[in-house]
């Protein structure tokens, strides 16, 4: 009788063990039904359905869509809006700067797609996303979107809040009056990343509000991002937030915002050729200004073209001015091992290399409140720890305001 009840005991439990198990299992089968569909829904709404589609030699696709169908107009503001094809005012002095950067002009940059084909004419490229891309991402939620608190803090802010973010940087900035747009040329380069979920980057910031939750941003450079695009090519960027990188906003085309009207390049698509060590130097120039008439953002991409704009209701501060404005490099440390991470920053070499050795911004400008293209005043410098990435500023005839800035990463002096 015991005996048969301990054998009847187990049974159960083992049947109720068995049944645990495929519950389980159905409950693991259901999660990854249910990412699958919210997967293929994302990438329905970000792909839309193309004019015509273009292989670039990286292994990216180019689709071309019509101008009204791209990802900005699923916006519910947007809905009615009426494409601004044109800026109403470009900023003073900016063609008389282009004159002068012309006589020492670096090699022409261009998009590795173009050898494959161009957009024809209404439409805008846009960078697929694939099933990959998405997969890559700690959530679909969370795909193409910066991390909170990935902004370097040149402020007296509490170092441990430094620390945490694990984000680093090297800038030179200006802050403590109203600016109403930015411009740099930029040394292209392809710095090496340890870790898939770190990346390197070089862009222009453009700040309103404070540095808690409701700051709004404006950035455009170049990055190289494993995790975002499934490679280390070196890539044209843009990104947006107005509350401080949580809910809103993301990189390139990868939500409803930045709207395009240029049908020549594409947002997240390789840059080419990079810069090499001692050798050939390539630089990239970016503008982005308000427009005094609209009140729309508007980005330009070297001499030639004018990308498109993000309306103005998306934010809240910078729909007035913006209060900081940042150049420089950004790196994550997710600290490998605990150590310092050896993801480079620009050139991955030290400021004090100079030219064609360390990465640099050149002829850096301000949009003033008359929309004058000028020179800063009192730009500072900033850098978490120098013996990482390290900043130098300096200024002459041909390159105006500039500096040189990076560095390698981890190294004897940067455990």
């Amino acid at each position: 009788m015991t005996a048969h009840g301990s054998v009847g005991r187990s049974l159960v439990a083992l049947l109720a063990l068995m049944a645990c198990l495929s519950c389980a299992a159905a409950a693991r089968a259901g999660e990854v039904a249910r990412q699958r569909l919210e997967v293929r829904r994302h990438l329905k709404r970000l792909n839309k359905t193309p004019v015509k589609s273009i292989k670039s030699p990286d292994g990216d696709t180019i689709d071309c869509v019509h101008i009204s169908h791209q990802p900005a107009f699923d916006h519910p503001y947007l809905k009615n809006h009426t494409i601004q094809m044109r800026p109403a005012y470009h900023p003073e002095g900016l063609f008389v700067g282009n004159k002068v950067v012309s006589q020492t002009k670096t090699p022409s940059m261009a998009q590795l797609w173009h050898q494959n084909g161009r957009c024809p004419e209404d439409t805008i490229p846009i960078r697929r996303t694939t099933r990959e891309d998405m997969l890559r991402a700690s959530s679909v939620k969370r795909y193409g979107r910066k991390k909170h608190r990935s902004l370097p803090y040149p402020l007296s802010v509490d170092p441990d809040l430094l620390n945490e973010s694990g984000h680093q940087h090297a800038i030179a900035y200006v802050e403590g009056d109203k600016y109403y747009g930015a411009k740099a040329t930029i040394n292209v380069w392809q710095p090496k990343i340890q870790q898939s979920n770190e990346f390197s980057l070089s862009q222009i910031w453009i700040l309103g509000g404070s540095f808690g939750e409701d700051l709004n941003s404006i950035e455009a450079g170049w990055q190289v991002s494993p995790d975002l695009y499934g490679d280390n090519n070196t890539r044209l960027f843009t990104y947006w937030t107005s509350d401080a990188y949580q809910a809103t906003g993301c990189y390139n085309l990868l939500c409803s915002g930045f709207i395009q009207i240029n049908n020549e390049i594409a947002m997240g698509a390789s840059i080419s050729p990079i810069s090499d060590y001692d050798g050939s130097q390539y630089d990239i120039s970016i503008l982005v200004w308000k427009d005094p008439k609209e009140g729309n953002w508007w980005m330009q991409f070297g001499s030639d073209y004018v990308l498109g704009y993000w309306p103005s209701f998306l934010f809240s501060y910078l729909e007035d001015s913006a209060t900081m404005i940042e150049w420089g490099g950004e790196v994550v440390n997710s600290e490998p091992d605990g150590e310092h991470t050896s993801t480079e920053m620009g050139s991955g070499h030290f400021p004090e290399e100079g030219f064609s050795k360390a990465s640099y911004f050149r002829n850096i400008q301000i949009v003033d409140g008359s929309n004058n293209l000028r020179a800063p005043e009192g730009v500072g410098a900033f850098t978490e720890q120098s013996n990482c990435y390290d900043v130098q500023n300096g200024n002459n005839n041909a390159w105006g305001q500039y500096f040189y800035y990076g560095g390698p990463g981890r190294n004897s002096n940067c455990p």
